[in-house]
This record gives structure tokens, C-alpha cells and sequence, in this order.
């Protein structure tokens, strides 16, 4: 049973609708993981797989980059975790015969659930020019292919070269290395389309674009504020920590637009207790309107300002610089402004206040809720402003904690995939390799779909991912796809990506993180960074899943020995049978992973360097922390219209669909629906369970329509609905990004509602 993938699409635009629930994990989440994994695992191999995960031999969770405690359950997982792994050590499998019976049309019309619930890859496969069915290939004839494709090429800058989260800090050292000794930085990535507005804001305000918190000083904390993020469905595991820290004292505010059952109840399933009666995590939820987060944390600035005592002035005249402008600047906020762009009551702000000040730790946590919209990077130097005047960077218990999606997403910026790289990590590169990297700067993914629809970019290579489906403004990217002579994806599922192919595609099949990865040297591991900067191994223990498959360090040193040739100074076939050796260059290139070898070896890892958090000092040009006095923004919504946030269901990890259920908002069985308050439901004459189109605005005018959403009556915040992605991503404008970071604006897309079918 666990073999056999469903056969048919199932129906997805006929979702029931039931009641909401308060509380997550306890016994419902249990059962679905068990259900879940027993179904693409079986029961042995589910038992034996999921003791391994995140334990200190073990292996690292492929899903959230959530960090583990040095003491460690024997169910170290969460429920999303648990789909994850069962995903990728499922039993199912597609193999060349799949491609046989289904075209390259067919699978175009397939749901992306039914797409991943096939199975794992097993074979490389070729879909030839002109050819309508993909068809298996040779590791050798597959690396000729692309490696024609790209010495073709005008310019190495036709080539793009993507990376998702998942990739290993070995992989993807050797990934951008690779790109570099081609001759290009266009190394877009996920942190482009998610994170990069927390990066951006804090490289500028404090020095580090990373989180300052360990998981200790959550635990030490008076205060945490979890701002813009749904840990109970993107990030369970977080909710046991928030629970430890309520265990020591900590008050907890929420700023949503949504109410969210973890943030309310958390039935921890690893204690008796936890699953009987489960603990109250919030102690002030403020449902702020989407885009409003700036507003708010510059009224409490404002009000901290005017408090007496409540500023930490040792530290802001040691430690700052603009502290003068900036307090200028607030000085001049209102409560009237404020309100209307929160929809909040004066009462709430000045309850969030009064636990302020009444905290001499405070932790700020935040995710996409605050980094997509327009205004994200000024919204983010916000909240270093409200941080930086107290003090709370570099004290224990205090800081910044942007909370990142995918497992190793951080880590994959840390080995060098940026576009815009430091020149100081190119002059390592290049003492270290002996070849001069390419200084300008290279595409990110929008500039990189704009490259694509422009005919300025030709070859597409993804290590990792979904890009077609998780990339904004869907019909222009999947036109934008459609222009490339070659695109490239190093896969172990099936997805949208594959469907949607330039003249000849490519689809190179590799290991998962659960799976035994055995090179020239033996038996290999790899190694990961989670959200806090905190770096460990990770050992899959499974057999792969089919004899053809390889490594993503191997896919690596191959591809680039047949690209670069005995061009190419750098051992590439020594790389690929020990990954010691890459380890060992890293640790010479890139700052904090000196002797990373030796240092890899303690099962706990090792804490990267963080000077703001571990020194108080900040390595700005200045050497201080940056207060900004950026002008406060909002979105301005037009008469009958709403503001839009894409997000996730329950059953779903980024654009890998799990189930069509999503238990927590009580929907089950579809996933085309679209959240919205009572009252503004009413006001614009829909009914709860009435079908509607939802049709995107902006400013170029192109109508961008997602037909088919049944309308639902929910408690969010007034003017917002909801909806999941990537089904909404169409709606979302290439050209409509957050300035600076120049990430999707996934959240405050203006919308309006017709009638299906009108």
C-alpha cells in the first residue's frame, strides 16, 4: 500500500469547511504523522526513519531550519517534520516507465500534489527538443548536454545557476564556486523571494544580516514578540521552546492578521501533560491589518521616547549612531495614523507598552508576514530601533530572531549564493582557488525571470526546488521558462518545474538527506546551518532510493569537470569522493569555520560568530548600530477592495503539498479557498461558501485572475483575506517587490472579488 501513489487528481475546488481550532500538536498531530508516514513508508521503516531525525547521529530534518536543543528527545520531530521525511523516504517511486505513459503536457495539467505523491526520481531524464515525453539518459550524456549548452553561450550571464534551501553547505560551496570559475554571479536563490528583507535591514543596522539569538536566550527571555509567523504550521518545534520560555516567566505578544491555534494553545505530544491540558502561549494578540507592523513598532518607539528611564542611553551612546534624527523623527508620530494603519485600539497598544517596559530581555521574532510587502527593509530597521533602545542587542535573553524557512537556507548564503557577493569573499576565493571570481553583480530571481523573458538568459540550472512554482506573477515566469534553450533541475521529486521546460530540459535525480551517501573515501556526511547560526552533521541511514542516484556534491564536481575541463585547477574529482576536503577549503574562506573539521566532530556543533550578539560590537563602517528614521508606509486599499496575504496550509511545507487538508482552519479536502471577515464578506455581497475569482490590481494594469476560490467567513483582521500559495502566486507582480531586497511583495496584494463564472 505505501508503494502505490494515487493514480488519479483529486478534485480541489470543493473544500468543506468546518471549525476552527484553538490548539495545536497533541494527540491529532501524532496520529497524522504516524497515518502519514506509515503511508508512503510503511510501519517498520517509519519507526526506524523517524528516531533519526535531528538526533546528533542522525540526520537533519529537510524541512524548517529550526534549531535543535542540546538535549535531545527520542521523538525529536514535529508533525510537519514527519511528512517531510516521509515524503522523501517514501516507498513510492517513478520511474522511466512514469514518463513513458505520461507526457510532458499531461503532467502540465496535473495538480502539484499529485505530481509530488508519485514518488522519488530515480533516473536522469532528458526531454529532447521537440520531443513531448521525457525520456532516461546517462549521467555522462546528461553533463555533455549541459556542459554544450553552456560553453555555447555569448556570456557566462546567460547562465543562471538557482539554489533552494535544502542544499548542503558542502554542496553549495562547491555549487557557487563552480558558477564563479564559469565567469558568473547570477546565483539567485530562495532567501530572494523570502528572508532577504531581514538581511538587507539587518546588515545595515547592525552589521550581521542574521538573527542575534541562540535558543538560551529565548529561554532567558521577559519578553518575546512573534511578529508576521504561523510557527505552528511553518515551524512546530518552535512552540516548544516558546513553551520553556512561558515555563521561565516569559509573556508573549503576537502580531498577526490572522489568529493561529499554536500561537493560542500548544499541546506539547512530548509530555503527559502537554497533551492533556497543553499551555496558553499568547498573553496579547494584536491582529494588526497586513502591512502595519511599521506603524505599530514606531508608536511604541515613539511612547519609549517619552517614557522617563525607559531609553538603555549608556548603550545607545556607546554602542549607536542617528539616534538623534531617528528620536526626532518619532517624536512626531500619532495615534490616529497609527490606528488606521494597524486597525488596532489605542487600549491594545498601550497594554503592548506596558509589557515592554516592564521587560529587560526582550526577543523579537518575525518570518514572511513582515518581509514581503514593499516597505519590509524599513518595517525590519523598526524593529531594530526598538531593540536598540533598550539595549536589547547583545544582552542575554534579547535580540533579533529572524525565524528562516527552509532547512540549511542560511547556510547555503553563508557558503557564498548570493549575487551580490562581499568583496572580501571573493579575494578568499580567489587566494584560496587561484582564479579571479567575476566582481560585478548577477541576478537575483526577479532580475533573473525578467533575464529569461528577455531572451538576455538562456540556460536555467536549479540544485533543489520548485522555482516556476514558488516565483511570483505565474504566467510570466512560466513564459519566461518556456524561452530558455536548456533548463536543468537536480530533483528528488517530482514537481511543477519539470513540466515547464525550456527547448530541452533535464531532470538529474539525487539524494535525500535520509539516505547513506558512499563516495571514493567511503561513507560521507554533510553539514547544515539552522536559523541561529549553529552548524552540525547530518548522516542519512537509509539505502538510496535506486542504484542510479547521486549526491549533490557529486552532481557538483561532475558538471563542473565537464564544463571547465582541465581548465580548472580545482580538484573537483577529489571533492566528490571526500567531502573532508571541501571542508577543509571552506574553513580557509569562509570567516567562522576555522579547523570546521575538527569542530564538526562534537555531535552539538558549533555556534558561528556573531560580534553584535557575542562582543556587543557591530561591523558597520561606523562600528556601530545604525538607529533609521525611515518614513512611515502603508498599503492604501481603494473602496471594495482587500489586501491579500498568500500563506500555507497545515498540510503543506513551501510549494510541497502534504494533503489538501489544512486541520487548524478547519478546511479539509481542497485547497482554492480564500479567507475572509464576516463583515467584509458581507459588505461586498458574498456569502459564506460562495465561489469567487479573485482578481489582482496594481499599478500596470494587467489583470491577473485566480478563478474558483470558495469564499470563507473567518475572524481575520478587517480589509485582509488569505489564501494558500503557489495557487495565488499568479496574483503577485514580478515588479511588485519590497524596495531594496527587491523580494515579492507576497503579502499586500490589492484584490478584488467577482462572482465565478460571471
Amino acid at each position: 500500500m505505501a508503494a502505490k501513489p494515487p493514480t488519479g487528481d483529486p478534485v480541489q475546488d470543493a473544500p468543506e469547511v468546518g471549525e476552527v481550532q484553538h490548539a495545536a500538536a497533541g494527540l491529532p498531530a501524532v496520529a497524522h504523522s504516524l497515518r502519514m508516514s506509515a503511508r508512503q513508508m510503511g510501519v517498520r521503516r517509519t519507526a526506524l526513519t523517524l528516531l533519526r531525525v535531528n538526533q546528533k547521529d542522525g540526520f537533519d530534518c529537510p524541512g524548517c531550519a529550526w534549531p535543535e536543543p542540546d538535549k535531545r528527545h527520542a521523538a525529536e520531530f514535529c508533525e510537519n517534520g514527519a511528512k517531510a521525511v516521509a515524503e522523501e523516504a517514501t516507498l513510492r517511486r517513478v520511474t522511466p516507465a512514469f514518463f513513458a505513459e505520461h507526457s510532458v503536457a499531461d503532467l502540465a495539467e496535473r495538480s502539484g500534489y499529485w505530481l509530488g505523491q508519485q514518488g522519488r526520481l530515480t533516473e536522469p531524464m532528458h526531454l529532447a527538443e521537440g520531443a513531448d515525453h521525457y525520456t532516461p539518459v546517462s549521467w555522462e550524456r546528461a553533463f555533455e548536454l549541459i556542459a554544450g549548452e553552456l560553453k555555447a553561450l555569448s556570456s557566462p550571464d546567460e547562465a543562471l545557476f538557482y539554489t533552494s534551501g535544502r542544499t548542503s553547505n558542502e554542496a553549495a560551496f562547491l555549487y557557487q564556486l563552480f558558477a564563479r570559475e564559469f565567469g558568473t554571479n547570477n546565483l539567485p536563490d530562495c532567501s530572494n523571494m523570502c528572508h532577504e528583507s531581514s538581511g538587507s535591514a539587518l546588515t545595515e543596522t547592525i552589521g550581521v544580516g542574521k538573527g542575534s539569538v541562540l535558543l538560551e536566550d529565548l529561554y532567558q527571555a521577559d519578553l518575546i514578540i512573534v511578529a508576521g509567523q504561523n510557527p505552528g504550521t511553518n515551524h512546530p518545534r518552535m512552540l516548544s521552546a516558546l513553551e520553556k520560555a512561558k515555563q521561565g516567566g516569559a509573556k508573549i505578544i503576537t502580531v498577526n492578521p490572522l489568529p493561529e491555534a499554536g500561537l493560542e494553545r500548544f499541546k506539547n505530544p512530548q509530555t503527559v501533560k502537554g497533551m492533556a491540558r497543553g499551555t496558553a502561549l499568547t498573553d496579547l494578540f494584536l491582529q494588526i491589518r497586513l502591512g502595519g507592523d511599521q506603524a505599530l513598532f514606531r508608536l511604541l518607539n515613539s511612547l519609549i521616547l517619552k517614557t522617563p528611564g525607559a531609553v538603555d542611553e549608556e548603550f545607545v551612546a556607546a554602542h549607536t549612531e542617528g539616534y538623534e534624527e531617528f528620536a526626532a523623527t518619532a517624536a512626531k508620530t500619532g495615534w490616529e495614523e497609527t490606528l488606521t494603519a494597524t486597525g488596532l485600539q489605542r487600549a491594545e497598544v498601550e497594554e503592548a507598552l506596558r509589557m515592554v517596559l516592564a521587560s529587560e530581555r526582550t526577543v523579537v521574532c518575525w518570518a514572511m508576514g513582515l518581509t514581503q510587502h514593499k516597505h519590509s527593509v524599513p518595517t525590519i530597521r523598526e524593529v531594530v530601533n526598538f531593540l536598540l533602545l533598550r539595549g536589547n542587542i547583545g544582552r542575554p535573553g534579547a535580540g533579533v530572531c529572524p525565524v528562516r524557512g527552509h532547512s540549511n537556507v542560511q547556510g547555503d548564503r553563508t557558503m557564498g549564493i548570493f549575487e551580490r557577493p562581499a568583496p572580501a569573499f571573493l579575494d578568499a576565493l580567489e587566494r584560496e582557488f587561484g582564479f579571479t571570481p567575476p566582481r560585478h553583480h548577477g541576478l537575483d530571481v526577479v532580475r533573473a525571470i525578467r533575464a529569461l523573458r528577455d531572451g538576455e538568459a538562456k540556460v536555467f540550472l536549479a540544485m533543489g526546488g520548485n522555482f516556476v512554482a514558488a516565483s511570483p506573477d505565474t504566467e510570466v515566469t512560466e513564459a519566461a521558462m518556456r524561452r530558455a534553450r536548456l533548463t536543468v533541475h537536480v530533483s528528488t521529486k517530482l514537481n511543477r518545474s519539470h513540466a515547464v521546460t525550456g527547448a530541452h530540459a533535464l531532470i538529474l535525480p539525487t539524494l535525500g538527506r535520509t539516505e547513506r551517501d558512499v563516495q571514493a573515501g567511503g561513507e560521507q556526511f554533510v553539514t547544515v546551518e539552522d536559523s541561529m547560526g549553529m552548524v552540525h552533521a547530518s548522516r542519512g541511514r537509509l539505502e538510496p532510493a535506486g542504484p542510479a542516484l547521486l549526491s549533490e556534491t557529486a552532481i557538483v564536481c561532475r558538471l563542473a569537470r565537464a564544463v571547465l575541463g582541465e581548465g580548472s585547477a580545482t580538484p573537483w574529482e577529489e571533492f566528490e569522493g571526500d567531502y573532508a576536503l571541501i571542508r577543509d577549503r571552506i574553513s580557509r574562506v569562509v570567516p567562522g569555520f576555522e579547523e570546521f573539521n575538527a569542530r564538526v566532530a562534537d555531535p552539538a556543533g558549533f555556534a558561528l560568530p556573531h560580534a553584535p550578539r557575542d562582543e556587543r560590537r557591530f561591523p558597520t563602517p561606523s562600528g556601530k548600530a545604525h538607529f533609521t528614521d525611515a518614513p512611515v508606509e502603508h498599503p492604501h486599499l481603494p473602496e471594495g477592495r482587500l489586501l491579500l496575504q498568500t500563506l500555507r496550509s497545515h498540510d503543506q511545507y513551501n510549494t510541497t503539498i502534504y494533503g489538501l487538508d489544512d486541520r487548524y482552519r478547519g478546511i479539509r479536502g481542497g485547497r482554492r479557498v480564500v479567507l475572509v471577515h464576516p463583515d467584509d464578506a458581507r459588505e461586498l455581497g458574498f456569502a459564506d461558501g460562495a465561489y469567487a475569482d479573485l482578481v489582482g490590481e496594481w499599478k500596470d494594469g494587467v489583470e491577473r485572475r485566480a478563478p474558483g476560490f470558495r469564499v470563507v467567513h473567518y475572524p481575520t483582521a478587517r480589509g485582509c483575506a488569505a489564501a494558500y500559495y503557489p495557487e495565488t502566486n499568479v496574483l503577485v507582480p514580478l515588479d511588485s517587490t519590497a524596495d531594496t531586497s527587491n523580494t515579492p511583495a507576497s503579502k499586500s496584494v490589492v484584490i478584488r472579488l467577482e462572482p465565478s463564472g460571471s
